[in-house]
């Protein structure tokens, strides 16, 4: 599949929205808010995302493997993932191991079955079935998250 589809015209409101629920402390469904320091400014960064666990570890896909935040993500190496009003630092360790990536995208559309949409929409999958997902492993990025290595306050996004 190409990645030549667009995402639709109401998601960047929706985000906005989505972000403004997580800060007043309302949490929705599977939707955390992943926040990133930005590669060139250093600036916050934050974008919806939904964490899966495989195998006892937890990812987040970014269904564009070049969007703004997994470049960010790759660059900084870490962030901040914000569900409702809890958060958790996090290093982001970005997943290379082909069968790694496979395992995870088979998964997704299982555990994140709202996010669906968004791959298909994308042109990145055609249907929810894990075989398609794990066929598109190549096309996303893939990204561990693991508890922040202690660091300095002031590198924390």
């Amino acid at each position: 599949m190409s990645d030549t589809g667009t995402l639709p015209g109401w998601l960047k409101p929706a985000n906005r929205l989505v972000k403004l629920l997580h800060r007043l402390g309302v949490p929705l469904g599977t939707i955390h808010i992943i926040t990133i320091p930005g590669r060139t400014t250093g600036e916050p960064r934050s974008t919806p995302v939904s964490p899966l666990t495989v195998d006892g570890r937890r990812y987040v896909i970014a269904g564009l493997a070049d969007s703004s935040w997994a470049r960010n993500a790759r660059a900084a190496g870490h962030g901040r993932l914000t569900r409702g009003r809890a958060h958790e630092d996090v290093d982001l360790v970005e997943v290379t191991d082909p069968a790694v990536r496979r395992r995870v995208m088979t998964a997704f559309p299982t555990e994140v079955p709202h996010g669906v949409q968004f791959f298909i929409r994308l042109g990145i999958v055609e249907g929810a079935e894990p075989a398609q997902f794990a066929a598109a492993a190549d096309e996303v990025a893939v990204f561990e998250t693991r508890p922040a290595a202690h660091r300095p306050a002031a590198a924390q996004p």
